[in-house]
C-alpha cells in the first residue's frame, strides 16, 4: 500500500509567479518520485496562475477553515506525512492534525523565514539587526513556535539555519537545510543559451505581492536606472512580475527605457534574452528564485548582499554583489559591456548549480531524514519538550477559538 502525504497549502503553488511556488512544486515532485500518494488541501481559491496539480496525479481538496469537517477528512485520509507550506498553515490546522492523525510525521516547509524578512523591512535603514529587533516582531514568536510544534522544518537558506541555531538556540535535530532541488537536465541546453552578442538589455523579475520585489523596482526606477541609461543609451530595462499594481505600471516609460511588462508565462525565455539580470533587493529572506533562473539561463547578475545571501556558499557568484548604489551602477555597466567578464560569471553560475543545488544529492538527504524520523518518532518528540509545551498551549487557545468561531457560524 502506498504511503500518503497530505500537503496543507496556504495558497496554490504558482511556479511561474514566485520562488515559493517553484519550491512547492519541487517538493511535490520529490514525493511523486518516492511513490507517495499526494493530496493537496487548501482553503484558498485557485488563481489563473495556479499550477495544474492534477497533471502530476495530485488530488486537490477544498477544505474549510475553523470547521470540524476537516477532522473527518483527516481521519479518513490518515496520512503518513503532513506537510505545511508555511507556518500560517500549521497554526490553522496543526492542532487538528495532532488530534486526528497523531502518528503522522509533521513537516513544515518554511520556504523562507517570514520573521527575518519582516524584521529587515522594518529595519531597512539600520546597518545591523540585533536580537531585540527580532524579538519585538510578533511574527518571530509565531513562526518559531510553529517550527517547534513540527517534527521537522525544512530551511532553504544556510543563513537562516544559522539564525535559528545560533541566535535562537533551536535544536538542529528539528531542522534540515534543504535548498532548491534542481535537475541538471532542466537547465537550458547549451545550444539554446544565447551568446553575449545575441543578447541585449537588462531584466528584473519578481512577484509584486512580495514586498522586497516592489521595493527593489522602486529603487531601480529612482536611484539606479537613470545613471545606467545615461551611460548606455541604447539599453532598456525590462520589468516582469505577477500581480503588478497600478503604481508599478505607472513606472513604465518608453523614453527612459524602463519597460514594465507584468506577468510572463515563460520567465526562462525573457531571462535568456537579457544580457544582465538586476536584483538590488534591500530586504528579504530565503533564496531568490530569480538568481537560480538566471544561472540556469546562463545570465550573469548584479545583486545586493541580501539577494545573494545563502546562494553561493564558498563558491564564486554568477555576478557582482554590491550594495552601494553608485558602485552598483558601475558594476552593471561593466558587466553589460565586457564580454570576458560576462562569460566568466556565466561559467561560475553553472558551477554553483552543479555543486549546491544538485537534486539527486538533496533527495537523499530528505529521504534519509524521513526514514530516521519514521523509526524514532516517539523518542524524537519526547526530547522536544518545548514543542510539547507550545502544542499544549496552542490546543488551549487556537483550538477553542476555532471551536468558538465554528459554533458562531453555525448559529447564524
Amino acid at each position: 500500500m502506498k504511503a500518503t502525504v497530505l500537503i496543507i497549502g496556504f495558497v496554490y503553488p504558482e511556479p511561474n509567479s514566485s520562488a515559493a511556488g517553484t519550491r512547492m512544486l519541487q517538493l511535490i515532485n520529490f514525493f511523486n518520485d518516492q511513490n507517495y500518494t499526494i493530496v493537496f488541501a487548501t482553503t484558498c481559491k485557485k488563481s489563473h496562475n495556479a499550477f495544474d496539480l492534477e497533471s502530476l496525479n495530485v488530488q486537490v481538496v477544498d477544505i474549510i477553515l475553523n470547521d470540524s469537517s476537516f477532522d473527518i477528512f483527516a481521519q479518513d485520509l490518515n496520512p503518513h506525512i503532513v506537510l505545511f507550506d508555511r507556518f500560517m498553515s500549521e497554526e490553522q490546522f496543526g492542532w487538528r492534525i495532532v488530534e486526528n492523525c497523531p502518528n503522522a510525521l509533521r513537516i513544515l516547509d518554511t520556504e523562507d523565514l517570514h520573521f527575518v524578512r519582516k524584521t529587515r523591512s522594518l529595519s531597512l535603514n539600520s546597518h545591523e539587526i540585533c536580537l531585540d529587533d527580532f524579538m519585538s516582531n510578533e511574527i518571530t514568536k509565531r513562526e518559531i513556535a510553529s517550527l517547534y510544534r513540527c517534527d521537522l522544518s525544512l530551511i532553504i537558506s544556510e543563513c537562516e539555519f544559522e539564525i535559528l541555531v545560533d541566535t535562537f538556540k533551536v535544536d538542529s535535530n528539528l531542522l534540515l537545510y534543504l535548498p532548491f532541488m534542481i535537475d541538471a537536465n532542466h537547465n537550458l541546453e547549451i545550444n539554446r543559451f544565447k551568446s553575449f552578442d545575441d543578447r541585449t538589455d537588462f531584466v528584473s523579475i519578481g512577484n509584486f505581492l512580495h514586498s522586497p520585489n516592489l521595493d527593489a523596482v522602486s529603487y531601480l526606477k529612482k536611484d539606479i536606472w537613470p545613471s545606467i541609461k545615461s551611460c548606455l543609451p541604447e539599453a532598456n530595462l525590462h520589468i516582469y512580475g505577477a500581480y503588478d499594481t497600478q503604481a508599478v505600471r505607472s513606472m513604465h516609460n518608453i523614453k527612459d527605457g524602463f519597460l514594465v511588462h507584468g506577468f510572463v508565462e515563460d520567465a526562462f525565455e525573457v531571462v535568456n534574452s537579457a544580457k544582465v539580470l538586476l536584483a538590488p533587493l534591500r530586504f528579504g529572506s530565503g533564496l531568490k528564485g530569480k538568481l537560480v533562473q538566471a544561472m540556469q539561463c546562463g545570465t550573469p547578475s548584479v545583486m545586493s548582499t541580501i539577494a545573494a545571501e545563502g546562494m553561493f556558499g564558498s563558491l564564486q557568484p554568477n555576478g557582482f554583489i554590491e550594495n552601494d548604489s553608485n558602485l552598483y551602477i558601475e558594476k552593471c555597466i561593466d558587466l553589460y559591456s565586457t564580454e570576458s567578464v560576462w562569460n566568466d560569471f556565466q561559467n561560475k553560475g553553472f558551477r554553483v548549480l552543479e555543486l549546491r543545488f544538485n537534486k539527486e544529492e538533496l533527495y537523499l538527504k530528505l529521504i534519509d531524514r524521513i526514514k530516521l524520523l519514521t523509526t524514532t518518532i516517539n523518542s524524537h518528540r519526547s526530547s522536544n519538550f518545548i514543542g510539547q509545551l507550545l502544542a499544549y498551549h496552542q490546543f488551549q487557545s487556537t483550538k477553542y477559538m476555532s471551536r468558538w468561531i465554528e459554533e458562531k457560524k453555525r448559529l447564524k
